[in-house]
């Protein structure tokens, strides 16, 4: 009876183990397989992992030339959010109360505020803290993954920012109070912001559609990318998480717009 071992000494004893190779890791990194460099982050600008793991970089231009007149723009990777109004700013958080800013986004004007809601599906299920972003704007809406609509079991469709036709609502809980809207959840659809002086230089209009090349550890090109164009704009491709887990890169990447054949050439090492 003695030999017998209570599950929480069995986990103690596991995270004890763990905790010991790990830190035995990162004091003694070991060479990757084959004699190969260990490894390396991931750096969008020099396609790091590419060269490290021996496979072909996807990018035609090398670093130095992966700039806006070479159609490079920086990625920001939009996880789930909601736009409220003033008025509705106050149901939620009291009467009086404005968004706060938590940090400001890339967009001018533009911030994360430090207010967060649950949302909750027909099926009860919940997701909490959920941000919200500023400025208040006219119309609600809340930017979700497809990841996070099956989850909740609302069937958002993928629309571009501000077009709610045929949309569900849903429930927006907040400190205070609470907002069942009926429509204005989305799947945003992918769309690069430029400011138009940027568009100029990239021969783009507002409404185009380009296709857009990204590297990560699964590279990609995706199709049907709206160009949004206005002084108050800074250049900047928008995805949301799923897109941006799928191809395994972080915020702070760069994508490459496609202007051209060669552009979608599989290999930028010419092999």
């Amino acid at each position: 009876m003695s030999n017998i071992v209570t599950h929480a000494e069995l986990v103690r004893r596991i995270t004890e183990q763990v905790a010991r190779q790990i830190g035995d890791e990162v004091a003694q990194p070991q060479a990757a397989p084959g004699g190969q460099k260990p490894r390396a982050s991931y750096d969008a600008q020099a396609s790091v992992r590419a060269e490290a793991e021996g496979r072909c970089q996807i990018f035609t231009y090398p670093t130095a030339d992966r700039d806006l007149k070479h159609g490079f723009i920086p990625i920001g990777v939009s996880a789930r959010h909601c736009h409220v109004s003033p008025s509705q700013v106050e149901i939620l958080f009291g009467k009086g109360a404005q968004l706060t800013p938590m940090k400001p986004l890339k967009q001018p004007g533009q911030f994360a505020a430090n207010e967060t809601v649950s949302i909750i599906g027909p099926r009860g299920r919940v997701i909490e803290r959920v941000r919200i972003l500023g400025p208040a704007r006219n119309e609600t809406q809340v930017e979700i993954s497809l990841t996070d609509c099956i989850y909740l079991g609302v069937d958002a469709p993928v629309r571009a920012s501000g077009d709610h036709h045929d949309t569900p609502g849903i429930l927006i809980v907040g400190p205070k109070g609470h907002l069942a809207v009926d429509r204005g959840v989305i799947r945003a659809n992918r769309h690069i912001h430029l400011h138009t002086t940027e568009a100029a230089t990239l021969g783009l209009k507002d409404q185009d559609r380009v296709m857009v090349k990204i590297d990560g550890d699964k590279p990609v090109i995706f199709y049907d990318v709206q160009i949004r164009v206005s002084e108050k704009f800074s250049q900047e491709i928008h995805i949301d998480t799923d897109d941006a887990n799928a191809v395994g890169l972080e915020d702070g990447a760069v994508a490459q717009i496609i202007f051209k054949a060669e552009d979608i050439t599989v290999c930028g090492c010419k092999h």
